[in-house]
């Protein structure tokens, strides 16, 4: 039993959700873009939130940063935007990642494909 009480210690950061990019909504103007992102998480307060979403190419290079400035504990999902984002003509598939302030950037990610 008293192996118990460390193991279930241990396991808690996995039980965590990470944000989630519900949808992305792009659209070019001239040589930029403009990305609207719909993210949710179980926000808390300034403790644990949803801090931030990026724009990136499939080789992990980013392309576009959104800071995320205060929990959205009553606004779930939540849409936020970027604009002014250079995309390389020859992209085709992006990825948009959420992170928050305490486990970091999520592993999945958001494909979009570009037209």
């Amino acid at each position: 039993m008293r192996f118990l009480i460390p193991l279930l210690i241990a396991a808690a950061p996995a039980l965590a959700d990470a944000p989630v990019v519900e949808d992305v909504r792009a659209s070019q103007s001239g040589n930029s873009w403009r990305f609207d992102v719909t993210l949710s998480h179980p926000d808390t307060g300034w403790d644990h939130y949803a801090d931030g979403w990026q724009v990136e190419l499939p080789s992990g290079k980013v392309l576009g940063f959104r800071e995320l400035l205060h929990p959205h504990v009553n606004e779930q999902p939540f849409t936020r935007s970027l604009s002014g984002v250079a995309i390389p003509a020859d992209a085709k598939i992006l990825h948009i990642r959420a992170r928050d302030n305490v486990d970091g950037w999520a592993e999945d990610v958001f494909i979009l494909q570009l037209d």
